[in-house]
């Protein structure tokens, strides 16, 4: 079968496809025969060397895929071959086939498509768990995404509605303005020509707002921080201001290190902010949460509470490409690679 590899540390021309041996499912474990995977932000960190934990080369990156199960091992009670799943993969995503835990894998809606289920659950997941769990979001608050056309802002925005935060503020460059106003985002603002801290205490009155997550990191994290009303919450999920080009800088490494604020729990305790950390991947092993989270979204995607956007879909041999398009800001929602 194939899998997409990275095989050097660097731009999106160190993926490279390989053939490999098609995995065989053990005890407890199902094979998904693959027919999207989903791309993310993470992914091209770990191609540039930027992701902490990360296996070491060659190996195949991927979170998530979305398919059909061809295969069940011994004592597999959930599933049986022909089943649609999507399943998080921690790892190995982008291939023709992938072998999971039984309970890592979850039923597609019978009138949902493949594209869309790869889309679901990192991004979804990382917006609940920053909403829903962590900044335990009420109705009537304010919400501030940084990167709100992107795959987890997309996400973030529509849970957002769901629960009844209002008004909500994003950034995204002028062209996806449009969009975001559609999904309800009442307050686009282009980070690229406007000062998203000054434009959002003008258009708050100087009250700042109740919640902001922002996956970009140095200055930008300072920034978010000052805009906390008393009460907010600031979620950290990403570090993508490091990453700005195709490839690793060192000096922009390096200068969006130096500017991360180290948040003092005085200072916390005196302005009443509160500030989280969220690494999707170290919770892997936190079943129970993740699979209450996945119970959750499934419902009320199939309710059509929320509706995941994807933006491009790429074959599983233009992972590259895909890579590319998503590191130039070009996606509106989920880029997906398709088997």
């Amino acid at each position: 079968m194939k899998a997409v590899f990275i095989v050097h540390f660097g731009g999106p021309r160190n993926l490279q496809v390989r053939e490999v041996p098609e995995p065989a499912p053990g005890r407890g474990e199902v094979r998904i025969r693959v027919r999207a995977a989903g791309v993310n932000f993470a992914d091209a960190l770990m191609r540039m060397g930027m992701y902490p934990g990360a296996p070491k080369l060659p190996f195949v990156p991927g979170y998530e895929v979305a398919g059909v199960v061809d295969a069940v091992g011994a004592a597999v009670k959930a599933w049986k071959e022909g089943d649609r799943v999507l399943a998080a993969t921690n790892y190995g995503g982008y291939s023709e086939a992938v072998v999971v835990k039984e309970r890592q894998a979850f039923p597609i809606p019978v009138d949902k498509d493949f594209d869309s289920a790869a889309a679901l659950a990192v991004n979804y997941i990382t917006a609940y768990i920053a909403l829903v769990v962590q900044a335990n979001a009420r109705p009537g608050e304010s919400l501030f995404v940084h990167g709100a056309a992107g795959g987890v802002g997309v996400a973030a925005v529509q849970l957002g509605k769901l629960l009844g935060l209002a008004p909500l503020f994003g950034t995204a460059s002028a062209s996806k303005h449009d969009f975001l106003r559609r999904e309800g985002v009442a307050h686009p603002i282009d980070h690229r020509t406007e000062d998203f801290e000054e434009a959002v205490r003008r258009l708050t009155g100087g009250r700042g707002v109740d919640i902001v997550m922002d996956p970009v990191g140095g200055e930008s994290f300072k920034k978010s921080y000052r805009l906390l009303a008393p009460l907010g919450r600031l979620i950290c999920y990403g570090f993508s201001g490091a990453a700005a080009g195709r490839t690793r800088s060192l000096l922009r490494l390096g200068w969006e290190f130096v500017s991360t604020p180290r948040f003092s729990p005085t200072d916390l305790m005196l302005e009443n902010r509160a500030v989280f950390g969220l690494h999707l991947g170290r919770l892997t092993g936190n079943e129970k949460l993740l699979g209450d989270a996945m119970g959750r979204l499934l419902q009320w995607w199939k309710d059509e509470k929320i509706s995941p956007v994807v933006g491009a879909t790429f074959k599983l041999e233009e992972a590259g490409k895909a890579h590319a398009y998503l590191q130039d800001r070009k996606n509106i929602g989920k880029v997906v690679l398709v088997v």
